[in-house]
């Protein structure tokens, strides 16, 4: 018997669905103006970032074939997709103010975290399926221990690169990252919004020449903080932390040059 049937959904260009070994294959098109892609066919990978998206993630991780893609960057997260090569490794690196998001889409690894660089405490491997899950202010390592290249993407919470951003080998990435877009910025910054970002060191280096502290002292304390700004400290925890080199005396150098 016909019941009768009205389509709830009419801007939806209506396509195939069904099931292949438990994942779900739909031929999408667009819907109400929105991106939706073929899972199992060729996808743009590019960032779509801020607007509204759908995509296979499966799918995009294995045909990234970049050291790394961002896929999508928004105002709080950033999505990118990552392709290390067999016997290489993200490197040994920390976000001091960005929790991260891993998964491992295809082939195998090992992970390793602690709170120091020197005391890597948490060590497991890693396959299909796994995910990796690293608080803000760990140090962190992924090294690829398969034969093929290890497919994953990654969640940045806040943004950790600039929009656009495209890595083609790993010799890229430790390079001055340059947004594919062709827009001014570094981290997801103009040169103005880092001169703003900035304006608590310059007044707190003002501060230090109205005390009569000595140029060179000055110098090295705020271009260290200057370099752990561009690691993803805060200006604020930046100050905080060199100040605590120099008062607890794990710089010795620092020490010294403010007595010159």
């Amino acid at each position: 018997m016909y019941y009768g049937y009205s389509n709830s959904y009419p801007n939806y260009v209506n396509g195939q669905m069904y099931y292949n070994n438990g994942r779900q294959c739909v031929n999408w098109g667009q819907a109400n103006g929105y991106s939706y892609h073929y899972p199992y066919r060729n996808i743009v990978l590019k960032d779509y970032g801020p607007n509204p998206y759908v995509v296979n993630i499966n799918e995009a991780s294995i045909q990234n074939q970049n050291y790394r893609t961002a896929l999508w960057t928004g105002k709080h997260l950033q999505v990118t997709l990552m392709s290390i090569e067999v016997g290489d490794d993200i490197g040994l690196e920390i976000h001091p103010q960005v929790d991260q998001f891993l998964r491992i889409e295809k082939g195998q690894g090992v992970v390793q975290m602690g709170k120091s660089r020197d005391n890597l405490t948490f060590q497991t491997n890693v396959a299909d399926d796994s995910a990796i899950m690293i608080p803000a202010g760990t140090w962190h390592n992924l090294t690829n221990t398969g034969n093929t290249p290890l497919k994953l993407y990654s969640i940045y919470a806040p943004p950790n690169h600039p929009f656009g951003t495209v890595h083609v080998t790993h010799a890229d990435a430790m390079e001055r990252p340059v947004a594919s877009n062709g827009n001014p910025e570094v981290f997801g910054k103009t040169p103005d919004e880092w001169v703003k970002h900035t304006e608590f060191l310059v007044q707190q280096g003002l501060e230090d020449v109205k005390r009569g502290i000595n140029a060179t002292h000055i110098l090295q304390e705020f271009i260290l903080m200057g370099v752990l700004v561009g690691k993803g400290y805060t200006p604020e925890k930046a100050y905080e932390t060199v100040e605590e080199w120099e008062r607890t005396g794990q710089s010795k150098l620092l020490q010294a040059s403010k007595n010159m």
